[in-house]
């Protein structure tokens, strides 16, 4: 039985950024509401509280009760948790005479605490809150503190209970830390590694599935690739895979890929629907409604390939851990749902296997190095299920769509040329429903405009443009403009995520 510590979200934005933190140390998390705590689990080996966006004294603020975890189970309570386990006790927590952002450092540590060994007076740490703790109830030790907050992380007496009010995951050393509480204090094996994942999934999926017969749904990118073949390596000729073409793949997408796949002994079945696609986009504009039309094309059109595979029972797909865990509030209602092909379960009356569904992105990547998929499969940037769909600006025309592959691939292949394509998260080219003057030789044009998106970020929550170098910038808009018939200005775009999302529809 994998041991696992459990994080309970009290709704913070960075409660996967704990969860990460924790994997990375080589230990295996799960997160889960607040108020869902799974007593019947014996694996469980800690507790972490997250981060919240109310105040513990808020009316809506969301409340649990901790006595039954402090009496069996080591618990750490980080920023909201922290005071959370002290209001709840006794002790006084209070708005910040000004709010606590930015950098502070720890003005004095109690090291012979187990949870603050090896991290040295003057650590940098990260305070991002409005409240802070005021007082803390008898029995509670004070462990560490800043210039300008007193009770920075404490310990309950006679218990494995400590509080911290800094933002862990953002601090000098808050890997050490949480390598304390996760090793020294629960005892953690930091066994959670890409092999013992493949090893105990392949075994489960082979449990759970027999003989019976997968299918799967590819989309070229790096979460359908790996779990198809994690399931090839669990049940083989037994798993069917599907690769749509929607007619919104990059340029040549559909052959690379295809060949891709078949290098990886995969059984798959490429379906050309692209005239499908355009013809019920013809004069849509509406960018939900574009997804709207690709979706419910997609199942049909993949309905119609599974049936023709006789005695398929299961439906597998790409689903990822931060897919789960945003498809719940933590009061456990669904908010949103991710399924990468939402609505075939229940149309083709079949049973759901998600294999990836206990990973982050770069846990996926790790387990795809360790099945020996190449690189670039493994590194390949994210892209949407709508494809170009949503990178088309207006109504969707094989002319335009034509444009776009051709700027899209002058732009990809010039970041692997000037080696920039892995520091960046993701990238693409968006065509402008603008049309703007220039001048080509000695003539007027009036043609089409292409901007540029490239950002950078770790897990697409956040996201910043990407800082690329202006002679590359120079090169790639002067190949674009030269090269694609049709464009006669390049933009870049340089908005942030928050408030301008990473896709532009």
């Amino acid at each position: 039985m994998q041991e696992k510590i459990i994080i309970l979200d009290f709704g913070s934005q960075t409660t996967q950024l704990i969860g990460r933190r924790v994997r990375e140390l080589g230990e295996y998390c799960e997160i889960v509401p607040y108020n869902k705590f799974p007593y019947d689990d014996p694996s469980v080996i800690g507790v972490i509280l997250s981060g919240s966006p109310f105040s513990v004294y808020d009316e809506k603020a969301f409340r649990t009760d901790l006595s039954r975890l402090r009496s069996h189970l080591p618990v750490l309570g980080i920023c909201y948790g922290a005071q959370f386990i002290a209001y709840t006790s006794g002790g006084s927590v209070e708005p910040a005479p000004s709010r606590e952002y930015g950098r502070a450092h720890l003005s004095s540590i109690d090291n012979e605490n187990p949870l603050m060994q090896n991290i040295p007076v003057g650590s940098q740490v990260w305070m991002s809150h409005g409240d802070t703790i005021t007082s803390i109830p008898d029995g509670f030790r004070t462990i560490a503190s800043t210039d300008k907050v007193r009770i920075a992380a404490y310990q309950v007496e006679g218990e494995n209970t400590w509080g911290v009010h800094p933002e862990v995951f953002h601090s000098e050393h808050g890997t050490q830390l949480l390598r304390n509480f996760v090793v020294d204090i629960c005892g953690g094996k930091l066994d959670w590694t890409a092999e013992s994942f493949i090893e105990s999934t392949v075994r489960s999926l082979r449990e759970q599935l027999g003989d019976d017969k997968v299918v799967l749904g590819l989309s070229g990118g790096v979460d359908s690739s790996v779990a198809a073949v994690l399931l090839n390596r669990a049940i083989g000729k037994n798993l069917t895979c599907i690769f749509v073409d929607h007619g919104m793949l990059r340029k040549n997408e559909f052959r690379n890929v295809l060949n891709d796949y078949e290098c990886l002994g995969l059984n798959v079945i490429g379906v050309d629907a692209s005239a499908k696609f355009f013809s019920e986009l013809e004069g849509v504009t509406e960018p939900e409604r574009k997804r709207k039309i690709i979706g419910k094309g997609f199942i049909d059109v993949f309905d119609e390939e599974a049936h023709k595979i006789e005695d398929v029972k299961w439906l597998a797909q790409g689903t990822i851990y931060p897919d789960c865990i945003e498809s719940l509030s933590i009061t456990g209602t669904t908010i949103k749902s991710h399924h990468n092909v939402g609505g075939l379960p229940e149309k083709m009356n079949l049973k759901l296997c998600e294999p990836l569904r206990l990973l982050f992105k770069d846990e996926v990547r790790s387990v795809g190095r360790q099945l020996g998929m190449p690189e670039h499969l493994i590194k390949r940037h994210p892209f949407p299920g709508p494809g170009l769909a949503v990178r088309i600006l207006g109504d969707i025309t094989p002319e335009k769509v034509r444009i776009l592959q051709d700027a899209d691939d002058i732009f990809i292949q010039g970041l692997r040329d000037w080696d920039l394509y892995d520091k960046v998260w993701q990238a693409g080219a968006i065509l402008l429903p603008v049309q703007s003057v220039g001048v080509m030789g000695d003539e007027r044009t009036y043609e089409r405009a292409i901007a540029l998106r490239a950002v950078t970020s770790t897990d697409a929550m956040t996201a910043d443009w990407a800082h690329l170098p202006y002679d590359f910038m120079a090169k790639v808009s002067n190949d674009i403009i030269n090269k694609v018939r049709g464009v006669n200005r390049v933009c870049y775009d340089i908005s942030s995520k928050p408030p301008a999302t990473i896709e532009w529809e």
